[in-house]
């Protein structure tokens, strides 16, 4: 009886795994393939409401953004009225900052110096080539997602990890963070999102 038991066990414990297994290759294959997506393209347009609050500097804004992968990114603030149409262009990899208007410039945020007008193009390019450390499912705001944690180190050595919770519908952001050294300096609520080849079959 005991052999018939171990023997039970042990084949229980082979098979497990073999299960756990399948589910996990898919998610990580699904994951694989939206993140090539994000990985291989042109580039994107973005709108999204952009807030921080660290060491007493509280800041937000609904900003637009139009990303481009290793090139010159432009942001541009729709809300509040007072600083809106205010633009600033960002370029990668170095995250250089040139402002139309110096309303814009809330500062930098953490040793890392990331600023608030930064946190759009660097989620995108954190999404495209950050070392993936967590996902799961995760629903925000009532839509069912998928949750990516990816690992950036900063120019500082700085451990900056951004999270963004992807639409499973559409594989598009719905919120997206950014924390330094554990804790989270700007956040991301996406109203709006495309990406260029999207919007020129639209006709956009």
């Amino acid at each position: 009886m005991r052999l018939w038991t171990c023997a039970l066990m042990m084949t229980l414990l082979l098979t497990l795994p073999a299960c756990g297994g399948g589910s996990g290759g898919e998610a990580e294959s699904r994951t694989a393939d939206l993140r090539d997506r994000y990985h291989d393209m042109t580039g994107c347009a973005m709108e999204a409401a952009v807030s921080c609050d660290q060491e007493g500097l509280a800041w937000e804004a609904v900003l637009r953004c139009d990303y481009v992968p290793g090139g010159e990114s432009v942001v541009e603030v729709l809300a509040p009225e007072t600083i809106a149409g205010v633009r600033a262009v960002l370029s990668e990899p170095d995250w250089r900052l040139e402002y139309e208007g110096e309303s814009l410039n809330a500062g930098t945020l953490s040793d890392e110096e990331i600023s608030p007008a930064a946190c759009l193009p660097r989620l995108m390019s954190a999404l495209r080539d950050g070392w993936l450390l967590e996902e799961n499912e995760e629903e925000w705001g009532g839509v069912p997602c998928l949750r990516l944690t990816v690992d950036q180190t900063g120019v500082k050595d700085g451990k900056i990890l951004s999270t963004l919770w992807l639409s499973l519908a559409e594989g598009t952001p719905v919120r997206g963070e950014i924390a330094v050294d554990g804790e989270i300096i700007l956040t991301a609520d996406f109203t709006s999102f495309s990406f260029y080849d999207t919007m020129s079959e639209d006709g956009a």
